[in-house]
């Protein structure tokens, strides 16, 4: 909500939960009307559904909005089965009707920056990425307590039945997707290493995976998710020239960094120091640290709102989503011996953002300071 108040042209229409004491709780909260019922909610025929429930509910809340011509945007995953992803996706296909799926910081201004960064070839050529979303030893920490603004619980029972690699790996596989492509093949490796047990009895899905994903382009990247390791969200992507790193997937704006490569004293050595690579002019509207989180949610469904009113793709589409689900739960099943497994679908190309289109400042910065850095290195050698 917090979100998409950074869109003024945007009215919510209209919020449906099962659970009526939460729907009272955050209709008053936020102060939007309340529907009836998910059938009293399509019938308001609004441009776009927000489907926000809980994963299990996924598959069943966007096909019926999908059934009535509504477009969905949906939160991850699409579905908890690839059979009914892949459902959702022909439904969405043959009725002519946009689908999409989070996450959506792959439009925002961190991912952005490393993206041009890679078509303006300020490291050369990609060659290697890893990847890590670790969130820390979750069963430690007082979850309990843990509140959105509105005061809903934060769902761990579903965060332990999904999965970290179907919650999670999402964040940066959109990313590299949008840059190097549909991912061809991945050779992965999943656990459930923290014994847990869900409130229905059933064993929670994997805390642990990690997987080698090889890209149409060539990159490979090593992508790792766990609820167990340090906090950790960093991107490193190694080419020929040096390396670009972020820190935090979950901010759009964290920095975006260079490190070039040099040779001392007959060593090569990674610079101790990295610059920061920005984009010149406005990018899109920020919003606040909120919880764990520092993310427009909005980006996503603000694109496809844009898309349908100029009658172009979205740059979030169907095929994207399914992609993004088949290789999730590629990396997420890989504990049941299917380790290795070639990916059917794929996704299309995808546009920049307008605001992040190529030209050569940036290119050219770099370049100048990669030679300010040669001329430093060649004195210290000297020395």
């Amino acid at each position: 909500m917090r979100s998409l108040a950074t869109l003024p042209e945007v009215t919510v229409a209209g919020a449906w939960d099962i659970d009526r004491d939460r729907l009272h709780a955050f209709r008053m909260y936020w102060r939007v009307e309340a529907a009836a019922s998910l059938d009293d909610l399509i019938g308001r025929r609004p441009d776009l559904i927000l489907n926000l429930t809980n994963p299990g509910s996924h598959y069943a809340v966007s096909l019926a909005c999908l059934e009535a011509g509504l477009p969905v945007y949906s939160e991850k995953p699409l579905a908890t089965r690839l059979d009914d992803a892949r459902h959702l996706h022909r439904v969405a296909t043959e009725r002519g009707v946009m689908l999409a799926s989070a996450p959506c910081s792959a439009l925002g201004e961190s991912a952005q920056i490393v993206w041009k960064a890679l078509r303006e070839r300020v490291i050369g050529t990609p060659r290697l990425v890893y990847a890590e979303i670790d969130d820390g030893f979750l069963i430690r920490a007082p979850h309990e307590t843990w509140r959105s603004e509105s005061g809903a619980p934060w769902p761990v029972q579903d965060e332990l039945a999904v999965g970290c690699a179907l919650q999670h790996a999402g964040y940066y596989l959109t990313w590299l997707i949008a840059m190097f492509g549909s991912v061809t093949r991945v050779a992965a490796a999943s656990a459930e290493v923290l014994g847990l047990t869900l409130a229905d009895g059933a064993r929670a899905a994997p805390t642990y995976a990690s997987a080698s994903l090889f890209f149409e382009s060539g990159v490979v990247a090593r992508l790792t998710c766990s609820v167990v390791a340090p906090h950790d969200h960093s991107l490193r992507i190694f080419g020929d020239e040096g390396i670009l790193e972020v820190g935090e997937c979950w901010s759009n704006d964290a920095p975006v960094r260079l490190r070039r490569r040099h040779v001392v004293r007959r060593r090569l050595i990674d610079s101790p120091l990295a610059r920061r690579l920005r984009v010149a002019g406005p990018t899109h509207a920020k919003v606040g640290r909120k919880g764990a989180t520092a993310m427009n949610f909005a980006l996503g469904p603000q694109e496809m709102l844009a898309a349908r009113a100029e009658g172009r793709p979205s740059r979030l589409d169907a095929d994207l989503a399914l992609h993004l689900t088949e290789v999730a739960l590629a990396i997420q099943g890989a504990g049941d011996g299917t380790g290795h497994q070639e990916i059917a679908s794929r996704a299309g190309a995808v546009a920049p953002m307008p605001w992040a289109m190529d030209d050569r400042a940036m290119a050219d910065r770099a370049m100048e300071g990669r030679a300010r850095d040669d001329r430093a290195s060649a004195d210290r050698a000297t020395a």
